[in-house]
């Protein structure tokens, strides 16, 4: 069977060609109920779909956006994409994801092919560390806008939508040496040039300065499997030392408590324990687990809000930081 063309449909319905392209681009000015319903019924007798190139002809639209995530095993990846498509779905956007897996050079593949489908704008959480690795789709004029991640430099007109992880974590921090902690072991895992994690581990050595407590940043990156209980358990073995545990990403918990486990070390009795997550699931632990918790639903959502009014106004607009705040889920942890 020849696939259906507009041209098919004006014939079927008795309108002109014109028409049928008005009233796919919903411009129902001067057409009557009558004509529409006509050609309602018409598209959906001969079954046809409008191409995307032909779309893109009549529209200069793909009504397409790409969107790279960093780790798409993730949960902050689907809770993300959960809040990008709220947004974009009611204005009848598609909505391509792609998992550049930690990896500039797979990020970059991801990026040509989606210029490729000449998709109308992109959102990324970035896995290249400075904004001149984008300037190739500033080049082709895709408005962009990155999310989580916090790259050098800062090019007209990219705008970006992160976690307030340099306050949070001062005030995690203030909170954790209030308690009486004056040993703070962090968690993390730099896989990546570029990570949340870096303002966060900054956050907490800041404030732990103005208090002259000790902080250790654990990087679990590339290390054997019982590397993080052999830390734990040497740090630990300072009598004059009160110490807590902040993983600073809700996948190095599940880690954290693991290794916890092994130990046979019981929180908040013989040690600390508090963390960076997406979602509370941690409550169901134990008594709760004492959380600083990022929304990645709502950086999605005002990632896609930015990117829309880009792709709307079609005018290059100074790039906007939105500083999404991070919630305090309180626990009995530490």
């Amino acid at each position: 069977m020849k696939n259906v063309t507009i041209s098919d449909v004006a014939k079927a319905a008795g309108v002109s060609v014109t028409t049928v392209s008005r009233y796919l681009n919903g411009n129902f000015n001067k057409m009557s109920a009558e004509t529409q319903a006509k050609i309602t019924t018409v598209i959906k007798q001969l079954n046809y779909h409008p191409s995307a190139s032909a779309r893109r002809l009549r529209t200069n639209q793909s009504k397409t956006i790409g969107v790279i995530v960093g780790d798409i095993s993730n949960v902050f990846s689907s809770l993300l994409f959960s809040g990008i498509y709220e947004i974009l779905q009611p204005h009848d956007y598609s909505v391509l994801l792609l998992n550049a897996n930690n990896s500039a050079t797979e990020e970059r593949k991801g990026l040509n092919r989606l210029l490729e489908q000449e998709v109308d704008g992109f959102i990324i959480q970035p896995s290249q560390s400075s904004f001149n690795d984008y300037q190739f789709v500033l080049k082709n004029q895709v408005p962009l806008v990155t999310v989580d991640r916090e790259p050098s430099g800062h090019p007209q007109p990219i705008s970006q939508v992160v976690t307030n992880n340099l306050d949070a974590s001062r005030q995690f921090g203030a909170e954790l040496i209030a308690a009486g902690y004056n040993q703070i072991l962090l968690v993390s895992s730099t896989t990546v040039a570029i990570s949340a994690q870096a303002p966060r581990i900054k956050g907490f050595k800041e404030i732990a300065a103005e208090s002259s407590v000790r902080v250790v940043n654990l990087d679990l990156a590339d290390q054997p499997t019982n590397w993080l209980d052999q830390q734990i358990q040497n740090y630990r073995q300072t009598p004059s030392k009160k110490t807590v545990i902040v993983s600073l990403m809700g996948p190095l918990l599940f880690k954290t408590l693991a290794a916890l486990r092994h130990l046979k070390l019981h929180f908040p009795d013989q040690i600390g324990l508090a963390s960076f997550d997406d979602w509370d699931w941690s409550k169901f632990v134990g008594d709760g687990i004492d959380l600083m918790q990022q929304d990645p639903r709502e950086i999605g959502r005002q990632a896609a809000k930015i990117l829309l009014t880009a792709i709307e106004t079609a005018k290059a607009t100074p790039p906007t930081t939105k500083l999404i705040p991070a919630t305090r889920i309180n626990g009995h942890s530490f």
